[in-house]
């Protein structure tokens, strides 16, 4: 799971001008008609992508309800409970 937070380099308290601001700013500098990188139109893409779903106010909800339950927010309990799901449904059978 992509971190879009990371990605625009804003904290997950972030409110909608701070992301904007942040978008412009990282997409300005990666445009591909103003940065000749070879990775610049794919790190283009990831911020576009970001901004669309940060900006979005289900999409921004949708993806932080995912996030919270992803490894990127609680590793140890996220693998414990994988784990405890994983040897329960073993016992059971």
């Amino acid at each position: 799971m992509k971190d879009h937070y990371a990605i625009l380099g804003v904290a997950a308290t972030a409110t909608l001008t701070e992301i904007k601001t942040a978008y412009r700013k990282m997409a300005s500098q990666l445009h591909p008609d103003k940065n000749a990188s070879s990775d610049a139109p794919a790190k283009f893409r990831l911020v576009q992508e970001a901004y669309e779903i940060l900006s979005d106010t289900e999409k921004r909800k949708n993806y932080d309800e995912n996030r919270r339950r992803s490894l990127l927010d609680s590793p140890i309990d996220t693998a414990r409970e994988i784990w405890q799901y994983y040897l329960n449904g073993i016992i059971k059978q």
